[in-house]
């Protein structure tokens, strides 16, 4: 076999040489998958695991949403959509937004992507260039930090605490803004913590950011997952942010990858030819059953899980504040619980997996999130029954006497 002058038959040993591009170094790995990895080894052995490591759910995907993704998948006319997104689908959010947060966007700014990923690579190709700097809390949802690094740009994580929810405030965005600097990423609710940012708290990160000329980032992605007070959107505080969103927690659609960006109006045209070239367009199957995820039936049983995630968030934080885990804000949203495991270990990454060896129970330690206070850290995940909660408490409680 010959391609141009090369050829494969004399230069086998070239090829074993050929090493990955220098971007991967700079891309950390997710230490959970490891867990995960042996984890699902112990089930094929015939080990019972309690999975609290995944953010997923037990919750299958609306029936509604099933049905219509079906039905259009019966119609044989599978096809490509825009590479924007369906435009009814794009309707369909912007009337989202209206009815949930009272803003009105135009659905030319609202792109459907191939899930949350989707949208950050979108937002970050954009509007990064090789050696831009991206501010983000410590702790943080990993991947957002390598998206940074994978177009040439860097993640200045800073260490958040207990005092302003574990988000980033106005005055640090001021503070640590330097010559690099391109933007500010803000999650919330927050991924591991489960924290809000309050609400004047990202009025005031929005007004600092772009009033220093960067580029607010919103991770929105589990709004609608929220106890107690409703999280507010970016959008509500300016038009020039940019916000992602997902179909995969709240809608309960984590395989479908579907999600969706909103961009301010001058970005459009660059937001779409990088989809052209990147994505061409997401998921057609997954768009139409997204249009069902809006109806008043759907809504009605998002609501319900939403409830019963509650209920588990309560049980759950009581539990671990009884055998000695140290909680300083019991989390608002998604589901997530972020601890302080110090009364038992200054080694949480050890500590998770001396806990799965022993007791089968999955655990994300720290060190996937950051560096700040992350050897004491573990996310305990309670996207899992009741009854399964009550058995890994047990366990849990085993292990710490």
């Amino acid at each position: 076999m010959r391609f141009a002058n090369f050829s494969l038959d004399k230069h086998p040993l070239a090829l074993m040489n050929v090493k990955p591009a220098d971007r991967v170094n700079a891309i950390t790995p997710f230490y959970v998958m490891e867990l995960l990895r042996q984890a699902r080894i112990m089930e094929t052995a015939g080990r019972r695991v309690i999975h609290m490591e995944i953010g997923e759910p037990d919750f299958p995907t609306p029936k509604a949403i099933i049905n219509a993704a079906l039905k259009h998948i019966e119609t044989g006319q599978v096809k490509y959509t825009p590479a924007a997104g369906l435009p009814e689908l794009r309707q369909k959010i912007a009337g989202f937004y209206r009815q949930r947060y009272g803003v009105d966007i135009d659905p030319r700014r609202i792109l459907i992507t191939p899930g949350a990923s989707g949208a950050f690579l979108l937002a970050f190709g954009i509007s990064l260039n090789p050696g831009d700097t991206i501010m983000m809390a410590d702790p943080c949802y990993p991947c957002n930090r390598n998206f940074a690094s994978l177009f040439g740009g860097h993640a200045m994580t800073l260490p958040v605490s207990a005092e302003n929810q574990y988000q980033l405030t106005a005055g640090q965005i001021r503070l640590h803004w330097g010559e690099t600097c391109t933007g500010v990423l803000v999650a919330s609710p927050a991924n591991p913590t489960g924290t809000l940012i309050a609400d004047e708290q990202l009025a005031q990160a929005v007004a600092a950011t772009e009033e220093l000329g960067g580029i607010f980032f919103s991770d929105e992605i589990y709004h609608g997952l929220t106890y107690g007070r409703p999280a507010v959107s970016a959008l509500q505080f300016s038009d020039q942010v940019f916000v992602v969103n997902s179909f995969s927690k709240y809608f309960g659609m984590t395989g479908w990858r579907i999600g969706w960006l909103v961009v301010p109006e001058p970005w459009v045209g660059a937001a779409e030819k990088l989809a052209q070239n990147i994505f061409i367009a997401t998921s057609t199957h997954s768009q139409f059953a997204a249009l069902s995820a809006f109806e008043p039936e759907t809504l009605a049983e998002l609501e319900l899980r939403r409830k019963q995630l509650a209920r588990r968030r309560d049980y759950l934080y009581q539990q671990l504040l009884r055998l000695g885990f140290k909680i300083p804000i019991k989390p608002e949203g998604a589901f997530y619980i972020y601890a302080d495991g110090s009364n038992f270990t200054h080694d949480s990454f050890q500590f998770a997996w001396d806990l799965l060896d022993k007791e089968a129970v999955a655990v994300t330690p720290g060190k996937d999130f950051g560096v700040h206070d992350a050897q004491y850290a573990l996310r305990f995940a309670y996207t899992t029954s009741m009854a399964n909660l009550a058995e890994a408490v047990r366990r849990l409680e085993r292990f710490v006497s």
